[in-house]
């Protein structure tokens, strides 16, 4: 196989199908479906995936819990509007955050930042991390608990921005997966979206074993790959935490030779982090900037769930590797002709 480059990526999305709500259902949105072996290509809805998974096979979720990250402040003296993203903790002690701010130029050290109506929370900026990146320090006084009660309550849920319509109180829950339970995501891992609850209660009666990873999606999942060779391109640094009990019922299920599903690319990364000498999974708990592209031997996961993803991402480069180049490109076409929603509240695709 050819090196790929990042011009093997591109096609044509119109903006029309880049999906600004959600489906009406989780479970309901379309899924295609990609047979590697066959080569085959079906049109099914996300609820019939029931049917392409038997008792003992592995489904792996990551249940990072998105918090709501965007914050809009106000810049002291001047009262400019300033949009604050908060990106990840620092240091609980001292309420230090990384976080984005736009527009950036309006922001120097020093600058204090106003929020809530009633300016009751204030935060200083302490540091210049990159051209848009900025140390931030809360001045707060009570305990943590009382200081993230508030955060949560003046942040709202962080829908990327393409989805340009403002933010709905629906999007709270729909942006969020029914099984998210570990704070700290500032994207959701959007092919698990698609799960409902009835959906995941069949699957369980039906004998499917669910193992859970966390891996905290930052912004850097997004981030447009702008160099030609891909060797070239860095990801950024995402927490992920593998446990003890994820290991063994996804080990278990490799063994007895069982299907093996990351659902979403998030928890592809995840596991693929993590791998023993001897081809299987192992426990972490640390940071990965794991950048998969063609080609690539997968360790872990014999099938996936993923959404459609815009060209020229990283998330399509795993695609290719996972599903082959030219079946994926040939999908995508499909997917374009057949109208399927695209990005993070878009349509499913399942890769066995």
């Amino acid at each position: 196989m050819s090196k790929m480059k990042l011009s093997d990526f591109s096609f044509d999305l119109p903006d029309e199908l880049i999906a600004e709500y959600p489906s009406e259902h989780r479970d309901e949105a379309k899924m295609m479906v990609i047979n590697r072996e066959k080569g085959t290509i079906e049109h099914k809805f996300f609820k019939d995936i029931i049917n392409y998974f038997s008792e003992g096979d592995v489904m792996i979720m990551n249940n990072t819990k998105v918090f709501p990250a965007r914050m809009y402040g106000n810049k002291e003296k001047t009262g400019a509007k300033i949009e604050v993203f908060l990106l990840r903790e620092l240091n609980r002690e001292s309420l230090l955050w990384d976080v984005l701010v736009d527009p950036a130029r309006k922001i120097r050290i020093g600058n204090k930042l106003y929020f809530g109506d009633d300016d009751s929370l204030v935060a200083e900026v302490i540091d210049n991390t990159t051209s848009r990146g900025r140390t931030l320090r809360f001045l707060f006084d009570g305990p943590y608990e009382e200081f993230k009660a508030k955060i949560t309550e003046l942040g709202e849920t962080p829908l990327p921005k393409y989805i340009k319509r403002a933010v709905e109180a629906s999007d709270e829950d729909r942006y969020q997966t029914i099984y998210a339970k570990e704070e700290g995501a500032v994207a959701a891992p959007t092919a698990g979206l698609h799960f409902s609850r009835q959906l995941l209660k069949r699957l369980e009666l039906k004998g499917i074993n669910f193992a859970e990873v966390t891996l905290h999606v930052g912004l850097g999942t997004f981030r447009s790959v702008e160099v030609e060779d891909l060797t070239k391109h860095k990801m950024d640094s995402e927490q992920v935490i593998v446990n003890e009990k994820c290991v063994k019922i996804v080990n278990e299920g490799k063994l007895k030779k069982k299907r093996i599903c990351a659902i979403g690319t998030t928890a592809m990364r995840s596991i693929e982090s993590s791998v023993s000498t001897d081809g299987l999974l192992k426990p972490y708990d640390g940071w990965t900037n794991k950048f998969i592209f063609p080609p690539y031997d997968f360790s872990i996961a014999n099938c996936m769930v993923t959404n459609f993803h815009t060209p020229l991402s990283t998330l399509l480069m795993m695609i290719s590797a996972f599903c082959g180049h030219d079946l994926m490109i040939e999908a995508y076409k499909q997917a374009v002709e057949n109208k399927y929603k695209f990005y993070s509240y878009g349509d499913a695709m399942l890769i066995i």
